[in-house]
């Protein structure tokens, strides 16, 4: 498959953030050379690059350059022009950075006086606030040591809104901050939102969650007991009552959404998730949720050509999880996720990056490069049941430290009816990685290492439907623990390992 090169940029009035693609020839010791109106200015080993003192409105023509001074190409960043700060504390807003105030009133007339040439500004303080709606052509501005924090009170998330949860649509809790109306059937809704600064927006956390979770159960008490043994399809007894949890920033039918320089987390379940979008990206964020079931990070959810790079992740469970519905409803809405691309990221802890297990509307063109997955349960995972149909193809993956690499049939979150046919894991390139051949359990404040293969590839025992066309080039895997091996295949096809070393747990 032909991968079109991305070199791009995002920008306010005095700064641009410029990210491009890994290219093809590139080593683990590369470097680009940043060139400024033809004039050289800085080299880094990343594949992005910050610029400042930018004068507003203006045009600045930037070349990245590699080796012989090989260019990957020309961008010209275009700044915008300086907006009004709409000050929250100020009238007619007036809102309390006291912790205890509940301003979701001001904040949301703040936003909904948000124009193309203002911004909202959220100062030092603590601001207590409920759910809030975010409109097209907006900025949302959280200062240093400014926190925009969501309540523990389901009733602040209310009236439920029309979302996506664990593959199905259906009607969830409103998240802290909602971007967008979900509609399969249509395009975007929601475009050109900015959310940065130095500050923190901090959701409700695993409070707020048992507390949503709680009323759904008595409000699904009837169906749950009318399910008998089929309950073993689902995770666990509780995956349903909790299915109806908001999110942190929830962007449906959006597009052009940039996410910048924030701490972010504790939602009630998921982080940042999006939702039929298209171009969202997310930049030197560092995403929370210790201690929250499903606290994933960066879900990418039927979406496209959206990036995500220079982020940290303390999350309880994935910390990137690519998405696409659950049988039959995936399969049938059919909208994959492509062109996503992860780069320069460190797992903390948590699950690591996940394709799936909701992957039924397809994924393919992945691209993941220069992150720390080590202390990570899974490290680098591509997840679904045999009743998912849908499709993982062309992944590719380069300069990465992982605990593991898993490709590989899974049972749980098994409920829906089943598509006809199993899924597809297929065409799949891992270069220059190091595995641990170990994984860290940190669920419930646990912090233990477990053994296990460093590659596991598991495909489905119907022909046509096995892993295949699976390549590992300059593979380092640390010694296994005894009894355990390195690598595990069990209905795979065309699998192929090119310089493959063991080397000494470190």
């Amino acid at each position: 498959m032909k991968h079109e090169f991305l070199l791009d940029f995002r920008a306010t009035d005095t700064e641009a953030e410029i990210f491009w693609d890994l290219p093809e020839n590139a080593t683990s010791e590369t470097s680009y050379d940043i060139i400024k109106d033809g004039i050289k200015i800085d080299s880094t080993n990343k594949t992005h690059f910050s610029l400042s003192d930018l004068s507003p409105e203006s045009d600045t023509e930037i070349e990245i350059t590699m080796g012989e001074n090989i260019s990957l190409g020309m961008i010209t960043v275009h700044t915008k022009k300086s907006k009004k700060k709409i000050d929250i504390t100020l009238p007619p807003y007036n809102a309390r950075g006291d912790g205890k105030t509940l301003n979701t009133k001001a904040i949301q007339k703040a936003l909904d006086d948000c124009d193309r040439n203002s911004y909202v500004f959220i100062p030092k303080g603590t601001f207590l606030t409920g759910a809030l709606n975010m409109h097209s052509d907006t900025e949302l501005y959280v200062d240093k040591e400014g926190t925009l924090q969501g309540t523990e009170e389901p009733e602040d998330y209310l009236p439920k809104i029309l979302s996506r949860f664990e593959g199905y649509e259906m009607d969830c809790y409103r998240s802290l901050i909602n971007l967008g109306e979900l509609d399969h059937n249509s395009g975007y809704n929601c475009e050109n939102v900015i959310i940065r600064g130095e500050g923190s927006i901090i959701g409700g956390g695993w409070i707020l969650a048992k507390k949503i979770a709680k009323l759904e159960a008595i409000r699904l008490k009837d169906f749950i007991e009318s399910l008998g043994d089929k309950i073993k399809e689902y995770e666990k007894p509780e995956t349903i009552s909790h299915r109806a949890r908001g999110r942190l920033i929830n962007m449906s039918n959006c597009k052009n959404i940039w996410i910048h320089g924030l701490m972010l987390g504790y939602a009630p379940a998921w982080n940042l998730h999006f939702i039929y979008s298209d171009n969202i990206v997310t930049d030197h964020c560092t995403i929370e949720s210790k201690g929250v079931w499903n606290g994933d990070g960066w879900d990418p959810d039927s979406s496209t050509n959206s990036t995500i790079y220079a982020c940290q992740f303390f999350t309880e469970d994935d910390s990137v999880a690519v998405k696409s519905g659950k049988n039959p409803e995936g399969n049938e809405i059919n909208r994959p996720s492509k062109h996503i691309r992860v780069f320069d990221c460190v797992c903390h802890f948590g699950h690591g990056l996940c394709i799936g297990s909701e992957m039924s509307g397809g994924v393919e063109d992945v691209r993941l490069w220069d992150c720390d997955m080590g202390p990570t349960w899974s490290g680098i995972e591509i997840k679904g049941t045999k009743k998912r149909g849908g499709y993982v193809r062309d992944l590719i993956v380069k300069d990465i430290t992982a605990s593991h690499v898993m490709i590989h049939s899974v049972l749980f979150n098994d409920d829906g009816i089943g598509y006809p046919i199993p899924p597809v894991f297929e065409n799949c390139h891992f270069e220059r990685m190091r595995l641990l051949g170990r994984f860290l359990d940190n669920n419930a404040g646990k912090n233990d290492w477990h053994d296990c293969p460093s590659i596991l590839l598991c495909g489905f025992d119907i022909p046509g439907h096995e892993v295949k066309n699976i390549t590992f080039k300059d593979i380092e895997m640390e010694n296994p623990a005894e009894g355990t091996d390195s690598i595990h295949m069990e209905h795979c096809e065309n699998i192929s390992f090119e310089n493959i070393k063991s080397v000494p747990r470190r």
